[in-house]
């Protein structure tokens, strides 16, 4: 009965929002060469992010991960902070929001 489950996506954006609880907008950015003309050409897409302790705040980088419906919108929760807006790799902001 335990099926192995697929390998989930796993992206690197920046936190543009973060005004919900437990929720922050990520926009992903991805460059891929124009398939005819070879330009490379730059597309973003924004999504919600479940994130359980509210500890991504804008501009923040992080990596986020593939997972079941959380909700109507949320398909993505947050794995890990790499950089914070105030530029120190792998820590949490100084104060609260």
């Amino acid at each position: 009965m335990n099926t192995p489950r697929g390998k989930r996506k796993i992206r690197r954006g920046r936190v543009v929002g973060d005004r919900m609880r437990k929720t922050v907008m990520v926009e992903v950015e991805r460059k891929f060469p124009h398939p005819l003309y070879k330009k490379v050409v730059r597309q973003t897409a924004r999504w919600q992010v479940h994130d359980e302790d509210n500890r991504a705040a804008a501009g923040d980088l992080v990596e986020i991960a593939e997972t079941r419906p959380l909700s109507k919108t949320k398909r993505w929760r947050l794995v890990k902070i790499i950089r914070t807006a105030g530029g120190k790799a792998g820590t949490e902001p100084e104060g609260g929001r």
